[in-house]
């Protein structure tokens, strides 16, 4: 079952749900709306590997980049970026979050995640978007602009294991900023 806005704010009280920092107004009818934090991890095209290896660390081909307060990044058509919520989210362990884009960015291009739409229980940490432009003009990204929006499904009991547990696999516990890809650790793990 899809959580109402009521009871969004009631599970945002009892501290099950946190969301922080929380603009009062980013709370829509099942849903909150989630802006764009400052950093952007951009990929280089020009440096050797010119493929992407899944089993090796992908750090060298991608760089931060720090969006300033009032100038916009001109995501390119076809470009593909990485991004992090301003909101820092945690999740209980019976809750899972739908991460979505706005209609409004949608309509002109902009997608803000590939498959990495689903937020575990036990979730703590930034969301990393994978940000893509599917026009075929340059879309303007600002720190702060509201670019998608979270909605949080009850489970059917608590998860036995939730995200971050020992054994699991969990990569991206904690993560404060965009993050690349850790693929590459589940070929060290074996």
């Amino acid at each position: 079952m899809v959580l109402s806005d009521r009871t969004i704010k009631e599970e945002l009280a009892k501290g099950r749900i946190i969301i922080a920092p929380l603009d009062p107004s980013c709370i829509q009818p099942a849903s909150v709306d989630i802006r764009l934090d400052r950093k952007l991890l951009v990929f280089r095209t020009w440096r050797y590997p010119y493929y992407i290896d899944v089993r090796e660390n992908l750090e060298d081909l991608t760089e931060m980049v720090e969006l300033d307060e009032d100038k916009p990044f001109f995501l390119q058509p076809g470009e593909f970026v990485l991004a992090s919520t301003l909101e820092s989210i945690s999740l209980p362990d019976d809750i899972v979050g739908r991460l979505e884009g706005k209609s409004s960015l949608g309509r002109i291009g902009l997608l803000i995640h590939s498959t990495a739409g689903y937020v575990d229980p036990g979730w703590q940490g930034h969301l990393t978007m994978e940000l893509s432009n599917a026009a075929k003009l340059p879309i303007t990204l600002y720190c702060g602009m509201r670019i998608g929006q979270i909605s949080f499904l009850r489970l059917s009991s608590p998860a036995e294991r939730v995200y971050g547990t020992e054994g699991l696999g969990s990569k991206y516990q904690g993560q404060t900023e965009p993050t690349a890809s850790r693929y590459y650790q589940d070929f060290q793990e074996k």
